[in-house]
């Protein structure tokens, strides 16, 4: 298979090049560096400095050779950003998004595996959290996420294209070589990390009155590698169906405090916390089901305790082996 990865230096979309990799696949990646590293472009994909939204570079890669899925993590992915900068947001994940469809059809790349979100649910109503669960997105993140999803329904429904859309809970962890790290940093792991490490003063936990045990959010923790198998798993079912729409968690929730904690024991180290007022957008839980992702792509999280998580993030960071 040849495949086009958007954002392939990014932190999910470089592990899923890595597995494309090493399973023989031809991978070409595209990412602008806005918030990447060029030094994280995985050795052996060819690699395009560009924005998906400049359509004529990418129409031009596009008929260079056939392509045969496109894997597309390419946009912004800070949710709390997202409600002081929603003009940024509509037009790095709407609206180049709907630039990179258009050329996609055109050249007649049949396959999209689509780094959705959780935050399509809004604030939930039940957990876990089905596929059926109504959309209802309470940041401009998750609405962005949601646009795209409607467009791409469209888009098969009409014959243009088939695709999966892959609702991430929270995406963590990491494989060797490969740290967390993005411009800027928002994810509660790695900040908590570089805390330990002294590269940070203090984390400012945001919320500790919402409605859980200890008062802060509790999320769904899901290991990259994990995310990664699971969009190998969908390109491949994707020969075989023209939709596919699924969560990627464990089903399993921690709160932030539970988050904090384990980083003290895994590193052995203080994290100095700063307690701040709950950001807009944040839901109080966001826990996924899985089953649907389970059934359809015969997929299942083997990483992804809190634990296993947390440490091979820590090892990651500080360049040691995994446990």
């Amino acid at each position: 298979m040849r495949a086009l990865v958007t954002g392939g230096a990014g932190f999910v979309g470089g592990v899923v090049v890595q597995a494309l990799l090493k399973r023989g696949d031809e991978v070409t990646v595209v990412d602008s560096l806005r918030s990447t590293f060029v030094d994280d472009v995985p050795k052996g994909a060819e690699f395009h400095e560009l924005s998906v939204g400049d359509s004529a570079a990418m129409a031009a890669l596009l008929a260079s050779a056939p392509f045969d899925a496109c894997f597309h993590f390419a946009g912004r992915i800070e949710s709390g950003i997202s409600m002081e900068q929603p003009e940024e947001f509509f037009v790095s994940n709407v609206a180049d998004t709907l630039c990179l469809l258009r050329a996609l059809v055109t050249a007649g790349v049949e396959r999209v595996v689509f780094s959705s979100s959780a935050a399509v649910y809004g604030d939930p109503e039940y957990t876990p959290i089905d596929e059926a669960h109504p959309t209802h997105a309470v940041s401009a993140y998750g609405e962005t996420k949601l646009l795209v999803e409607r467009a791409l329904t469209w888009l098969a429904t009409l014959g243009k294209l088939r695709y999966a859309s892959l609702r991430y809970f929270n995406a963590a962890g990491a494989v060797p070589g490969r740290p967390e790290r993005h411009r800027p940093e928002s994810h509660l792991i790695p900040i908590a990390l570089s805390v330990a490490m002294g590269q940070r003063e203090v984390l400012d936990l945001y919320g500790d009155d919402y409605p859980t045990p200890d008062g802060t959010c509790i999320r769904d923790y899901i290991h990259v590698a994990d995310l990664a198998s699971a969009h190998v798993l969908a390109v491949d079912a994707l020969a075989q169906r023209s939709e596919l729409v699924c969560n990627l968690g464990t089903g399993t929730g921690s709160s932030n405090a539970e988050v904090l904690q384990l980083v003290r024991e895994v590193t052995g180290r203080k994290v100095a916390v700063r307690h701040a007022p709950r950001r807009p957008g944040d839901a109080a839980v966001l826990v996924a089901a899985n089953e649907l992702a389970r059934s359809a792509l015969g997929w299942a999280p083997t990483r992804s305790s809190l634990a296993e998580v947390v440490s091979d993030a820590w090892a990651a960071m500080t360049d040691t082996p995994p446990s």
